[in-house]
């Protein structure tokens, strides 16, 4: 008979404990225990509130064991999922890895589509839910489209995923060597090249409270994204700057065309054209030249290493349901 796939469910968290107690009971409800077996890590995010340990007791068939990993200070989803990655690697046996929000917008059916998409790719592939329906506000999807085309045009790669997905854990052994891994998850497993492929899951609804995020964090979430390709937007806003600045300087050789061969030129327009062009060219040759310094920095600048620094933030880990 075919073994249960050993899943350990990745939930980084703030204060929301509640709802990760229900949407734990309804994981468990869902899930074929025939299929698979489950082993909780909540990654307390620098929560100010406690849980209720009896919210985590029950009669489940399915999830194996609830530890909480407290972290020191808040860091944020992404350093957080990228502790908890690194502590699954060292300290638990697991065929695979699903990551998901525990506010309940990462539902337990969407959980099993991931983990359907995963067995048909016979455990060879990461699967990421592409977001098929979005609940935010009209404000919020015309800015997150901006930002969409934006990150197409300085990294070449398109926006359509978040945390939810699944992975093989031995892409652990990959991703926790990964300094891009300390700023957004998704975009270091895009950029370690591993294989992975993309299933449309909705959204979800959270199950209690109200979202901590604002606009501000969003927009650092979404900064944060973009760093993990540093060298690529790096090169590319030098290419544009290196291409505005030959436009300058064919925009002055026109307006020498113009002033010494034509009769068209206005007295005093020759020179503050040319003045204007020169100092446009001159910028955009000194950002091309500071882009040029940072790319090369950034291919020598080691960073941080989760692996090698993860345990300055870890506080402690508490079994808050044991062992079957």
């Amino acid at each position: 008979m075919t073994q249960p796939l050993r899943l350990v469910v990745l939930m980084p968290l703030r204060d929301d404990w509640l709802s990760a107690a229900e949407l734990i009971r309804r994981l468990d409800e869902a899930m074929d225990p025939g299929a698979c077996t489950m082993e909780i890590l909540l990654v307390d995010d620098g929560s100010v509130t406690s849980y209720e340990r009896d919210e985590f007791q029950g009669g489940f068939s399915v999830v194996r064991s609830i530890r909480t990993l407290r972290l020191r200070r808040n860091l944020g989803h992404q350093r957080a999922i990228a502790i908890g990655l690194v502590h699954i690697q060292q300290t638990a046996a697991c065929d695979a890895v699903v990551v998901m929000d525990a506010d309940g917008e990462d539902t337990p059916d969407g959980v099993a589509q991931l983990l359907r998409a995963y067995a048909a790719t016979g455990g060879t592939k990461a699967v990421f839910a592409e977001r098929s329906r979005r609940t935010e506000t009209l404000t919020f999807r015309l800015f997150y489209q901006i930002y969409k085309i934006l990150h197409l045009w300085l990294t070449g790669i398109r926006v359509r995923v978040g945390n939810f997905s699944i992975l093989p854990a031995a892409y652990l052994n990959n991703l926790i060597v990964m300094s891009e891994l300390w700023n957004h998850y998704a975009a270091a497993v895009f950029r370690s090249k591993l294989p992975y492929t993309m299933i449309p899951i909705p959204r979800g609804t959270r199950i209690a409270g109200s979202s901590s995020m604002n606009f501000v964090a969003l927009v650092s979430h979404g900064l944060s994204a973009i760093s993990v390709f540093g060298d690529t937007v790096g090169v590319r806003l030098m290419i544009a700057s290196l291409a505005g600045s030959l436009v300058a300087g064919a925009g002055m050789v026109l307006v020498a065309m113009i002033r010494f061969f034509t009769n068209r030129a206005i007295p005093g327009w020759a020179t503050s054209a040319t003045g204007i062009l020169a100092i446009i060219a001159i910028q955009l040759i000194s950002i091309a030249t500071s882009f040029t310094f940072f790319v090369l920095f950034n291919r020598t600048n080691l960073g941080f290493v989760p692996l090698r620094d993860y345990s300055w933030f870890v506080e402690e880990t508490t079994d808050i349901y044991p062992h079957g």
